[in-house]
């Protein structure tokens, strides 16, 4: 009987601390694959290996892209000047030298508090109407993490948002805005 007492409790445990150990993972980035003549040259010679997501977090050139490539791929790749040329063409236009790169060190902190959807409107309005209409945001449905990955992204372009007040709005944003249609 105490023993089964003791599972409960930590099964208990468990069920609270999950969730609050998932909203604290470090957040990356979601690169769409593109349309195109680019997205076969992406297939062909960069998703065998790996993903595309890493390049969010650079910000180059075409001579910074060609450079990273053969530095990461140390002669091992083997990709005609054209394929090249159109992968790099698209790295810039995507991630070139007049964008911000995600940050590799955004690590979403622990909420205790819960914005109420008041709360939420205000923060919404004071942070991201200022470059959108706030409809925009109201038409989105993501995961929470989708939503933390969108906030990060915002804030390095501009949105003023703590990590505290980023998170209380990830966390809103999931609950009403989340992947549930319903919502």
């Amino acid at each position: 009987m105490k023993r089964s007492i003791i599972a409960l409790l930590f099964a208990s445990c468990l069920w609270f601390a999950a969730p609050v150990a998932a909203q604290r993972g470090a957040t990356r980035p979601r690169v769409q694959m593109p349309q195109g003549p680019v997205r076969d040259v992406i297939r062909k010679n960069c998703t065998a290996c790996h993903g595309i997501d890493e390049y969010a977090y650079f910000a180059f050139d075409a001579a910074g892209w060609r450079d990273l490539i053969q530095t990461r791929h140390k002669g091992s790749l083997s990709i005609s000047d054209g394929d090249l040329s159109v992968l790099v063409d698209w790295m810039v236009t995507k991630f070139g030298p007049t964008t911000k790169p995600f940050p590799r060190t955004y690590v979403a902190p622990e909420i205790t508090t819960f914005f109420s959807d008041p709360e939420a409107k205000r923060l919404l309005d004071r942070a991201c109407a200022k470059c959108h209409e706030v409809d925009r945001i109201n038409k989105e449905r993501r995961t929470a993490d989708g939503w933390r990955v969108l906030a990060v992204d915002m804030r390095e372009r501009g949105a003023v948002l703590s990590d505290e007040e980023l998170e209380r709005l990830v966390e809103w944003l999931g609950r009403v805005r989340g992947t549930n249609q319903d919502q």
